[in-house]
């Protein structure tokens, strides 16, 4: 029944299932049980990235995919790097950075086509969205839980780097979208 309701919920807009020992009652304030969530891997772009807070280090990868048209747009970020990964991704970014602003698809003249980071959201008040533009030239495969309309729901980790990727072959096309459910589908009649 349980992996019944995981892939069908999913439908619906719910993205996982909390599972329980069958004798385990709730319990307030302690993490006794677990949400399991559907994950996923899709390989981006790596169209720019972040400075940790604390500086000098990498906070955060900004990812892109190219859709039917062939408009990169920033559908996320992969982050909670361990401090050893932040100083190591600013020798891997370095050479990405030469020449990245000239001609990049979320920079320029009047207003990009697709999806662009540093946009102010209900999430992001007060919150330095500055960024570093990379030569859109480095793939990388990502793990994510869930899509919301055209972008990650939720930051995404890191698996590898893809250097056998093409950039123009990171497109939407590659992700697995649940097949829309309604709620009142999945939980009968409204009463």
């Amino acid at each position: 029944m349980a992996r019944d309701w995981f892939s069908r919920f999913e439908g619906a807009g719910l993205d996982g299932v909390v599972v329980k020992d069958g004798e385990l009652r709730y319990q307030p304030d302690k993490r006794a049980m677990m949400k399991v969530k559907h994950e996923r891997t899709a390989d981006c772009v790596v169209g720019g990235f972040r400075w940790h807070k604390t500086g000098g280090v990498v906070g955060s990868l900004l990812l892109g995919l190219f859709d039917g048209h062939g408009v990169l747009h920033h559908v996320g970020v992969a982050s909670g790097f361990s401090a050893a990964r932040r100083q190591e991704l600013v020798a891997t970014l370095d050479p990405y950075r030469n020449d990245a602003a000239g001609g990049h698809p979320w920079l320029g003249e009047g207003t990009p086509a697709g999806r662009v980071p540093g946009g102010q959201s209900r999430w992001s008040a007060g919150k330095d969205l500055s960024w570093e533009p990379l030569r859109p030239d480095l793939v990388v495969e990502v793990a994510y839980d869930h899509l919301q309309v055209d972008r990650f729901r939720h930051a995404t980790s890191l698996v590898r780097w893809r250097p056998d990727r093409n950039p123009e072959s990171c497109t939407y096309s590659q992700l697995d979208t649940p097949v829309p459910t309604e709620l009142e589908e999945v939980f009968g009649t409204r009463g």
